[in-house]
C-alpha cells in the first residue's frame, strides 16, 4: 500500500475524506484469514501527539478448494495397450487458484505420450477446449501446468500412457496430487499378455540308436518317464514321450532324467558332445522364450529286441 500525503489549505474547512485501495497479487496460503486495516493521519498542529487513528475495518480472505479425481478408460491392460486417464481438478472454493501445477506419477513401466495431451474448461455444464503448457517429465512424474482456475470450474487433463514389457504385473497404482488437493489414484491391474517374462522348456525321452542325441525317423519315444526340474517339478512324459512345461520362470533351469522310472533302459552315450553324455541338461530361458531338452537312452544289455 502506497502512503497517501496532502496538505490542506487552513481555509480548507469542509470534511477531506481519504480512499486508499489495496490490490493483492500472487497466492495467499490463509485459510478463512482475517485481514485487519486501520489508517491514521498526522499534522502539525494537531493537539496531544499530533496523530489521529481511524476506526479498524476488517475482511475475511477466502481461499479456493481444489479436488482432484482420477480416472482411466480401463480396469485392467497388459504390454503393448494403450491406456487414457483422466484428471479432472475442481475448484469449489471462493477464490480463484493460481500457478495450478497437478504432478501424476505413473507405475513403473507405463510410459506417457506427450502428443496426447488435451485440455478443457467445465463451467456449470458448458466445456471448451483449452490449450496446456507441454508437461514437463522426471522420471515417472508428469507435470501439468495452468494458470488460473476460478471458483466452480473443472480443469479436465486427458493424456494417454502406453503399458511396456518392463511393467511390472500385478496391481499397477498411477497417484497425482496439485500442492493444494487431495491425493487422487488410480488402480489398474496389469495383465502379462503375450509378453510373458517366463518361458517354456519342451523336450522328449526317446530310444537313440545311433548315439547322436537327436531323434531320427525310426527312434520310437519312450512314455512315462520321469524328469525333475530344478525348482522341484515334476514331469511325465506322454504316449509319445513328449513332454512340456509353461510358465517356468526365465534364467538357467536344469532337469535330470530319473532312470529308476525308465526300467530295462540306461543313458544312451552320445558320440558327438560330451554334455550329452550327462543325466542332467542346463539351457537358457529367454523371458517369453522356449528351451529344449532331449534325453536319449538305449534299452539295456539283454534287453534289446
Amino acid at each position: 500500500m502506497k502512503s497517501l500525503t496532502a496538505t490542506l489549505g487552513v481555509y480548507d474547512r469542509l470534511l477531506t475524506t481519504l480512499i486508499a485501495a489495496l490490490f493483492f497479487t500472487g497466492t495467499s496460503s490463509a485459510t478463512a484469514q482475517e485481514i485487519k486495516n486501520q489508517a491514521s493521519a498526522s499534522g502539525e498542529n494537531l493537539p496531544g501527539s499530533g496523530i489521529v487513528n481511524s476506526n479498524e475495518t476488517s475482511l475475511v480472505a477466502g481461499q479456493a478448494a481444489l479436488e482432484l479425481i482420477k480416472t482411466a478408460d480401463r480396469a485392467a491392460a497388459e504390454p503393448g495397450d494403450t491406456v487414457v486417464y483422466r484428471l479432472a481438478l475442481r475448484n469449489s472454493g471462493e477464490a480463484a487458484a493460481s500457478d495450478i501445477v497437478v504432478t501424476d506419477r505413473s507405475p513403473l513401466g507405463v510410459r506417457f505420450l506427450p502428443e496426447s495431451l488435451q485440455g478443457s474448461i467445465t463451467t456449470g455444464t458448458n466445456t471448451e477446449p483449452v490449450t496446456l503448457p507441454s508437461a514437463e517429465r522426471d522420471g515417472r512424474n508428469v507435470a501439468f501446468t495452468f494458470p488460473r482456475l476460478e471458483p466452480n470450474q473443472t480443469l479436465n487433463i486427458i493424456y494417454a500412457a502406453v503399458i511396456t514389457p518392463d511393467a511390472v504385473r500385478g496391481d499397477g497404482r498411477n497417484v497425482a496430487q496439485e500442492r493444494r488437493s487431495n491425493i487422487a489414484s488410480f488402480l489398474m491391474r496389469i495383465r502379462p499378455g503375450i509378453l510373458s517374462d517366463c518361458g517354456t522348456i519342451v523336450g522328449r525321452v526317446f530310444v537313440d540308436k545311433n548315439f547322436d542325441g537327436e531323434q531320427q525317423p525310426g527312434e520310437p519315444g519312450v512314455p512315462n518317464a520321469v524328469i525333475y526340474m530344478d525348482d522341484g517339478n515334476r514331469i511325465t512324459t506322454d504316449t509319445d514321450g513328449l513332454f512340456s512345461l509353461a510358465n517356468v520362470i526365465a534364467g538357467n533351469r536344469s532337469g535330470t532324467l530319473d532312470l529308476s522310472s525308465l526300467p530295462g533302459y540306461s543313458l544312451a552315450p552320445n558320440l558327438y558332445f560330451i554334455e550329452g553324455n550327462s543325466q542332467s541338461r542346463l539351457v537358457r530361458l529367454s523371458p517369453g522364450g522356449m528351451a529344449r531338452m532331449n534325453f536319449a537312452v538305449t534299452p539295456a544289455y539283454g534287453e534289446e529286441q
